[in-house]
């Protein structure tokens, strides 16, 4: 990359509020579509579906309700091309977390989060079809309570990307180029806290082709499903 185009590309991240830290990998990010801290009593243009969601501590946090029978879910009503996604969340006793896209019918893919897996996926388009969820990567970890993480997804065109912390993973599927949906956050049993989410426009990083070859394949690493205990109860099926 020329010494110019390097420069360029620092002060549109940095116009952004991505960290410097934050290397491109398969999106250049352009205009905020969205940002909040998350730090007031969630509201529109947040929708919840299922669970409570309140103002917790000056963040927000998700749990899920037993009388649901489901896992909490909030929602955003964009609609959305080709993006980046940002935010930090923490476990506060829940067995999972998930960053969810849905496609325009159905779900579409998700960062799926325990305290011992991250999972970078598709998902199952129709539930009732042919159609089935492909696991991209699974990362063992060890998330511990009251630990803040950070999380990025990128979509442009068919692939997608995600990070949390230092994992990494992309995938591609023709679902991916068309539409996404309604970006939001899940959580399995009690509780989850989240804080800085973003949206951006983004593009393709010129640069993809070189960085790609530098990341695990997609099903190169998906570590076996790991079982974290914790309270409350939610199906196991993509929310």
């Amino acid at each position: 990359m020329k010494p110019t185009s390097l420069i360029s590309l620092c002060l549109a991240l940095s116009a952004t509020g991505l960290h410097a830290e934050d290397k491109p990998l398969l999106a250049i990010p352009g205009k905020a579509i969205y940002e909040s801290k998350l730090n007031a009593t969630p509201a529109e243009p947040w929708k919840a579906a299922k669970g409570k969601w309140e103002l917790f501590e000056d963040v927000m946090r998700g749990s899920e309700l037993e009388a649901d029978k489901h896992g909490a879910v909030i929602r955003l009503p964009n609609k959305l091309q080709d993006f980046v996604i940002e935010y930090e969340f923490k476990f506060e006793g829940a067995r999972s977390t998930s960053l969810s896209i849905n496609a325009v019918k159905d779900h579409m893919a998700r960062i799926m989060i325990t305290p011992k897996s991250v999972a970078i996926q598709k998902d199952d388009n129709d539930h009732e079809g042919p159609d089935k969820a492909v696991v991209f990567a699974r990362f063992p970890v060890d998330f511990a309570n009251s630990t803040w993480h950070k999380v990025r997804l990128e979509m442009v065109g068919g692939t997608m990307l995600g990070k949390v912390d230092g994992l990494v993973a992309w995938g591609g599927d023709d679902l991916f180029v068309t539409e996404k949906a309604s970006p939001g956050f899940t959580v399995g049993g009690q509780a989850v806290d989240f804080r800085n989410f973003a949206i951006y426009e983004a593009t393709l990083n010129p640069a993809w082709e070189d960085v790609k070859v530098t990341l695990p394949k997609p099903g190169e690493k998906v570590a076996p499903v790991a079982t974290p205990k914790g309270k409350g109860k939610g199906k196991k099926k993509a929310e």
